[in-house]
């Protein structure tokens, strides 16, 4: 595969040219809102990473390279599944170094869920946070 194939392969996913999107009917004027998954990553990346303790969302290795090509994904490391209104999401974070784990965790977890809800106005069922390092 050529240089610029896998370039524009990688562009498209950050783009979201191939992102799924869901439908939430408002009946209030009877119309239609539809929300790209992408765009509830992106809620979920960005309140995890304002909580206090965390210093990188997703996979830190893949996102410096991606960085140095000019192409910049803050949804990396999450992952969201949408299903009749009901948000699944899981996300790979990196933690100050001295803080506790658990509290850091759970933080992340109520400020995600509570983000995305409140931007969405759907239901949040779950999110997982896997800690994939610490740094010092």
């Amino acid at each position: 595969m050529a240089a610029k194939d896998i370039i524009d392969k990688v562009t498209d996913k950050v783009t979201g040219s191939d992102k799924s999107s869901t439908t939430v009917t408002i009946s209030s004027n009877g119309g239609e809102i539809c929300i790209a998954d992408g765009v509830v990553a992106m809620i979920a990346a960005l309140a995890a990473s304002e909580t206090e303790g965390v210093c990188g969302v997703g996979d830190t290795y893949t996102s410096e390279i991606m960085s140095k090509v000019g192409i910049h994904d803050k949804t990396k490391g999450v992952k969201v599944a949408i299903n009749d209104g009901i948000i699944k999401i899981s996300m790979l974070i990196s933690i100050k170094n001295g803080k506790s784990i658990p509290s850091v965790v759970q933080n992340v977890q109520n400020k995600v869920k509570a983000s995305v809800e409140n931007m969405t106005g759907m239901t949040v069922k779950t999110v997982n946070v896997r800690v994939i390092s610490v740094e010092i």
